[in-house]
């Protein structure tokens, strides 16, 4: 395949080296290169078979909208968009294009929510989640913080969960779901040691996605890769 990666940061960058190295020919833009979309046209795109933003809020809008609009595929790992998704399933509906957006692309963090999911199911508990990331990350408290504490109000509604987030150095990523009672105390944690298994997962995504056309969150095809 050839992908497009919009988003030359730390991950982005990682995203283009795994891609390689599982044998995709890959292309780079930084925001620069790509302002307001302005090179995602139809003979930019020719040959891309899927692209992949890792970019910023407002960026991934733009970008998103401009690659559907075209009925391409595009696979986000940006966080932060998300009041804008009816909109962009709406234009992937009308123009055949593909979409697979996920708060965290890790496999494990997938494990994670199951998890979550299933811990939720306990009554008597109070839930609190705790994040932990790079003082670099935009968004505070992290798309993932966000949909671990949507799955558990999910089994729960109306349930208070408290999401405490730091920013601290170059962390790579943590997160630790507490259920905690009168008697006792239960933690699921995930702790990324680097971004690698978010790029392979965002290249996964990439591979699974080629030649499909819909709208998918990640949460709901990973265990297909």
């Amino acid at each position: 395949m050839l992908l497009l990666v919009l988003g030359k940061g730390k991950t982005g960058s990682l995203v283009a080296e795994v891609a390689r190295k599982r044998g995709h020919g890959v292309r780079a833009l930084d925001i620069n290169e790509n302002q307001h979309a302005s090179a995602l046209t139809a003979p930019n795109l020719a040959g891309v078979d899927v692209i992949i933003d890792f970019t910023t809020p407002d960026a991934a809008v733009e970008n998103i909208r401009a690659v559907l609009a075209l009925g391409c595929r595009i696979v986000v790992g940006t966080t932060g968009w998300y009041a804008h998704l009816p909109e962009l399933k709406a234009i992937a509906e009308r123009r055949s294009g593909g979409l697979l957006y996920g708060t965290n692309f890790s496999i494990g963090v997938q494990k994670l929510f199951r998890l979550t999911a299933e811990l939720a199911c306990i009554e008597g508990y109070k839930f609190s989640i705790r994040e932990t990331h790079h003082t670099s990350k935009l968004d505070a408290p992290s798309g993932t913080a966000i949909t671990l504490k949507q799955i558990i109000q999910s089994v729960q509604p109306g349930i208070e969960v408290r999401i405490d987030s730091q920013r601290v150095g170059d962390a790579n990523g943590e997160h630790i779901v507490t259920a905690k009672s009168e008697h006792d105390v239960i933690e699921l944690r995930h702790d990324a040691h680097s971004r690698r298994s978010f790029a392979i997962g965002a290249v996964r995504a990439a591979e699974w996605l080629c030649s499909k056309s819909g709208v998918w969150e990640f949460r709901e095809i990973f265990d297909k890769l």
